[in-house]
């Protein structure tokens, strides 16, 4: 897939005063590890994964069963505050076309989003349903996320 950019200081408050004021040589592992448990917490699917950090820069290994897999677990590590880019380096068991992604802008919201790629506010919920369990509820988006934008079938 690829390298995604994020809005750095944008997103989940994860990490806390123990990564943050860890010795350098610490302060990675500790992040990683936090930004796995993440992965785990939201309940994404992967067959194997490994979660590695360069400063304010992520790369995630693994296996997937599917794309969307893949892209939910990038865009659920790259909206947490401190990540500025997501190197996605795994591999997809059953490669299928990649989603369009999208950075909420202020003023924006998901039935105007929808219109602007499917031409319909009112597939807003595709947008909502392909971004679950990082969403809770459609009208609780910010500026500076970035939401996938699944194709139609």
């Amino acid at each position: 897939m690829g390298l995604f950019s994020f809005v750095k200081n944008a997103g989940a408050k994860l990490f806390g005063k123990k990564e943050e004021e860890a010795p350098v040589e610490e302060k990675a592992i500790l992040k990683a590890s936090a930004l796995l448990e993440h992965v785990k917490a939201l309940g994404l699917q992967y067959q194997s994964i490994k979660i590695s950090l360069k400063g304010d820069d992520v790369t995630v290994e693994g296996d997937v069963a599917q794309q969307e897999d893949a892209e939910k677990i990038v865009l659920a590590i790259g909206n947490v505050d401190g990540v500025d880019t997501v190197d996605n380096q795994m591999t997809v068991v059953e490669p299928k076309p990649e989603a369009q992604f999208h950075t909420v802008e202020k003023g924006e919201w998901l039935s105007k989003i929808a219109a602007k790629y499917y031409g319909d506010a009112n597939k807003y919920n595709v947008i909502f349903e392909a971004n679950k369990p990082m969403l809770e509820h459609p009208d609780k988006i910010y500026p500076g996320q970035v939401l996938r934008i699944p194709n139609l079938d």
